[in-house]
């Protein structure tokens, strides 16, 4: 990992500043795919991922958040609308954030294609049954799908899913949260190498810190199938704290004030 260093703190308009913005402006503009991380509901984060954006002005940006059908509906008539755009997209029914936070993202960089990477609802559900190779298609063996993980990573990603999911999850449903986070980060790598190959690049990947993550998230998936692809990762964490998994730099901004997600689970019963 080439780590620049820890940013500890950046501030928004713009979002990324301080010295050691330069460096890691000048090294994000350098590589062919920058994967930026995020916490979803963090306005901060966003609006440092708009500034790279800026910055490098990506021939493509790849969207966690939007599906391949959902990206074609992006258009230069829509696209500076964020009302027009949002609506478009059906954002209020998605499941997302406050589109006003992604909406920046899409006009930072006018003339960058846009790609959808979400593996859409009914998809994952057929997942579930199916198994995720056979809902990848035929390139899974390429990307690892048709393989079980190593025993100590399969339990550490089944902790994680149970984290997440504030311990309540049943733990025969682990395994396959599992499965369906290592679809959802091969779906990510795979529209990034499309992105790549149809562009020319470079390639900004917008997604969760989670998926962002070197170790086994999309970068490791791209690894694995180009060992030579310079791909650079940036995380981004919440008052110094979070974003594991390794990345090239860090950043860091104030934690949101949100309503704790576990308390329902905690006041049942």
């Amino acid at each position: 990992m080439r780590c620049l260093a820890l940013i500890a703190a950046f501030v928004c308009g713009p979002a990324i500043a301080g010295p050691l913005a330069v460096e890691l402006l000048e090294r994000v503009a350098d590589a062919p795919v920058v994967i930026v991380g995020e916490v979803h509901d963090n306005p901060a984060h966003h609006a440092a991922q708009a500034d790279i954006v800026s910055h490098v002005q990506p021939s493509a940006i790849v969207f966690e958040m939007l599906t391949e059908a959902q990206a074609d509906l992006v258009t230069p008539d829509n696209r500076a609308d964020q009302t027009a755009l949002a609506d478009s997209l059906d954002w209020a029914e998605s499941g997302w954030p406050d589109f006003a936070m992604y909406h920046p993202i899409f006009t930072a960089a006018p003339g960058a294609a846009i790609y959808g990477a979400a593996v859409p609802r009914d998809a994952a559900r057929a997942a579930m049954q199916a198994g995720i190779a056979e809902s990848f298609g035929t390139d899974a063996a390429d990307y690892g799908l048709t393989t079980p993980l190593p025993a100590e990573e399969q339990a550490a990603q089944e902790d994680l899913q149970q984290q997440a999911h504030c311990n309540a999850m049943p733990p025969e449903m682990l395994p396959v949260m599992v499965d369906l986070q290592r679809l959802r980060d091969a779906v990510l790598a795979r529209e990034t190498l499309r992105a790549l190959d149809e562009t020319g690049g470079p390639v900004i990947v917008i997604t969760g810190n989670g998926h962002a993550r070197e170790d086994w998230g999309v970068p490791a998936y791209l690894t694995r199938l180009r060992p030579d692809l310079d791909v650079f990762t940036i995380g981004q964490q919440e008052d110094g704290a979070g974003a594991p998994g390794g990345f090239d730099v860090i950043l860091s901004a104030p934690a949101v004030d949100r309503p704790d997600p576990c308390e329902a689970f905690r006041n049942k019963g």
